[in-house]
């Protein structure tokens, strides 16, 4: 077995490389291939399929989050690997050799897997309220040692207004320590920082210093890994563009009658199994479940001439996307090019639920991208979140509401398979002589890998 190492640069398209900013990434644009994607083209659906080789509509992970129609709840980035339905690249890896290891470090859904190393955020839940910063491995002592040794994971610049190189940084030295400790046979490296970035400021937005950060990092794991004999693969889950327009489904569904709220406190709160449809946003993908499938004409009608939306996706289309499964909406919205979808179903500010203006990633029933965002409306913000974490330093309690409901200021998003092969996601490799055409599918990156492990 040749030792390999994958990183995955979120967010990295071939449109972003090929200038001054990026001379480690540049050196690898020669072997490099054009990843044909999925829809949804998120971080969730798209590395399942990396490492099953199968589409959502097999592997069963239809976007970052869904509606769990047992529990009657929407819920986004769960962990469990178990979700994955099906053979994982570690499996089929293992019959061809019980030798073969691999470390999970912070590729999604590292939790209760059979990988022999993980690592993934887990923040603790105090029951005074507090959210710590921390995360979670396997084997458990690996959390603490890297904690003592790198500083506490830090969890608000992984995700979160204060979003930088800082995390990806600390997720580079953990994959390090964790060669320099176990050498697996594959380690799966996640670094997001270009993500949140090109989210916030768009990919034609001032982004020359995010990507000289993550190129020097990519530089200095190519420079650890490859004297150690590992082959390295670069490669994104997808590409970013620019968008200017969000669509709010859940308040085309409320005006046209079809959404049941819960007002508690004076605030609204979706009721999904109250609900004849309501929506799950995900970027520029959205589920849409519909309760009677004799409604499915009128939700139908509801989306149909809106602007923005490019595509309706009913049992037919999603058949024809990989995405029939039956954790799938009975609808699924796809986004034009220059939209995207929000969770948001108010009509007044003052009304919308309290977790809307925190950063709340499992509360809220749907992806928002407003929570990289420092509302512009908070006249003095440094002093309202000194004020805040005094309160947090004293034990009182605190509501870190500082995040704004104006889905205008999202200038990048993703999910759509992108018009241009040279915005989506790409593959680069140390190794040429593995690549056998000129693109690759998603499906097809599982065998790269295991190409990668087992090819002379």
């Amino acid at each position: 077995m040749q030792r390999s190492v994958v990183l995955n640069v979120v967010g990295l398209s071939r449109a972003l490389l090929g200038g001054p900013h990026t001379p480690h990434l540049n050196a690898l644009l020669a072997n490099s291939v054009p990843i044909h994607t999925l829809t949804p083209a998120v971080t969730c659906s798209v590395q399942a399929t990396y490492l099953t080789g199968k589409l959502p509509s097999n592997h069963g992970i239809v976007g970052n989050g869904w509606y769990f129609r047992e529990l009657g709840e929407v819920l986004f980035w769960r962990q469990s690997n178990s979700l994955i339905q099906g053979d994982k690249l570690w499996d089929t890896a293992r019959r061809r050799n019980p030798a073969f290891t691999v470390a999970h470090t912070f590729w999604w859904y590292a939790m209760n897997s059979s990988a022999d190393y993980a690592l993934t955020p887990r923040p603790l839940y105090c029951a005074d309220g507090l959210k710590l910063p921390d995360c979670y491995s396997t084997p458990a002592g690996l959390r603490e040692r890297f904690n003592q040794e790198f500083g506490q994971f830090p969890l608000f610049q992984f995700w979160g207004p204060a979003t930088s190189i800082v995390a990806s940084d600390w997720i580079a030295r953990a994959a390090m320590a964790i060669e320099d400790t176990y050498q697996p046979t594959l380690q799966l490296v996640y670094l997001p920082h270009l993500d949140y970035c090109l989210q916030k400021l768009g990919p034609q937005g001032d982004i020359a210093r995010d990507l000289a950060e993550i190129d020097a990092l990519c530089g200095q794991l190519l420079a650890y890994f490859q004297p150690r004999g590992c082959r390295v693969v670069v490669l994104s889950e997808y590409g970013i563009t620019p968008v200017q327009r969000a669509i709010h489904p859940n308040r085309l569904l409320r005006d046209a009658g079809l959404l049941t709220l819960k007002t508690d406190l004076g605030r609204e709160y979706l009721d999904p199994t109250a609900s004849r449809a309501f929506a799950v946003a995900d970027h520029q993908i959205c589920h849409v479940y519909v309760r009677h499938p004799s409604d499915l004409p009128r939700v139908r009608e509801v989306f149909a001439q809106q602007p923005g939306i490019e595509q309706i996706l009913d049992q037919e289309g999603k058949r024809a996307a990989g995405l029939d499964h039956p954790r799938s909406g009975e609808l699924v919205l796809v986004a034009q090019a220059d939209s995207w979808f929000s969770y948001y179903w108010w009509q007044d500010d003052a009304r919308a639920p309290d977790y809307a203006r925190t950063v709340n990633i499992h509360a809220k029933p749907g992806y928002d991208p407003c929570e990289l965002f420092i509302d512009p409306a908070i006249r003095f913000p440094r002093l309202k979140l000194a004020t805040t974490l005094a309160k947090k330093a004293l034990g009182m309690r605190y509501l870190m509401d500082v995040i704004p409901l104006d889905a205008s200021l999202v200038k990048g998003s993703h999910g759509r398979i992108t018009d241009s092969p040279d915005d989506g996601p790409l593959l680069m490799t140390t190794e040429p002589a593995l690549l056998t055409s000129d693109h690759i599918a998603a499906t097809e990156v599982h065998d790269l890998l295991l190409r990668h492990i087992f090819a002379e």
